[in-house]
């Protein structure tokens, strides 16, 4: 996350053009008449939206202004579908602003880093990997939990640095010659977590998971059984 004293009045108008076009975007995609009929989705949407907020407080705020936390929209992402997961992200960061933890001014770039970013990420690699139609109950928890969070990390890294350095308001550290060994570190936590968490879901709860093909990856194997005489 990135306070709006590092950020140039360009970027800051930028994040809202961006942001707020797919926001209207997920508002008009999402399934409000299966949301509003089915009280169990409800309940899955608010308490997803509390644990993304209580995961985005628990971060490290440097003195520079910038911020590093967990971002954790992957499981989001395959939990609820595309157009819910932006809105998911949307109120947490919300929360974060009624809390002071974050500047209106900064909420649409951090908004696209924190929320576009790893949901466009993760919807793309669930794409690929249905496309493909796999039966492989770990291709999805792989492909589609542990290395789309690995992936949006590190994307979202990317271009909050790219911001930064064309913005020039920030002085950047000494050490980004040694910059790729940091990644690692950051990369990893996220995608353990993401992956773990499906990995779960996908025991306990497959029906939760929106993007989760249940028939196809947990009764392939009986159904390819020839009947017996």
């Amino acid at each position: 996350m990135i306070g709006a004293e590092l950020l140039s009045a360009t970027s800051l108008w930028l994040g809202w053009v961006v942001y707020l076009p797919l926001l209207l975007w997920a508002l008009w995609r999402a399934p409000w008449v299966e949301l509003f009929s089915d009280q169990r989705r409800q309940h899955l949407l608010f308490g997803t939206v509390l644990a993304l907020f209580l995961l985005w407080l628990v971060r490290r705020d440097f003195a520079s202004g910038l911020s590093y936390h967990f971002i954790g929209m992957t499981v989001v992402t395959l939990l609820l579908d595309w157009p819910l997961a932006v809105l998911c992200g949307l109120a947490a960061q919300l929360g974060l602003l009624a809390m002071g933890r974050q500047d209106l001014a900064a909420l649409g770039l951090n908004g696209i880093l924190l929320v576009l970013i790893p949901v466009l990420v993760t919807e793309l690699c669930a794409l690929l990997v249905e496309r493909r139609q796999p039966r492989n109950l770990f291709v999805y928890i792989f492909c589609c939990g542990f290395f789309p969070a690995a992936l949006a990390v590190l994307f979202s890294l990317l271009a909050g640095l790219g911001v930064l350095w064309l913005d020039g308001l920030y002085v950047m550290p000494p050490w980004l010659d040694d910059f790729a060994g940091y990644l690692w570190l950051i990369m990893f936590p996220e995608a353990f977590i993401n992956g773990t968490l499906v990995s779960g879901l996908v025991v306990f709860y497959p029906d939760w998971l929106e993007t989760f093909n249940r028939t196809r990856y947990l009764s392939a194997p009986w159904k390819d059984e020839p009947p017996s005489s």
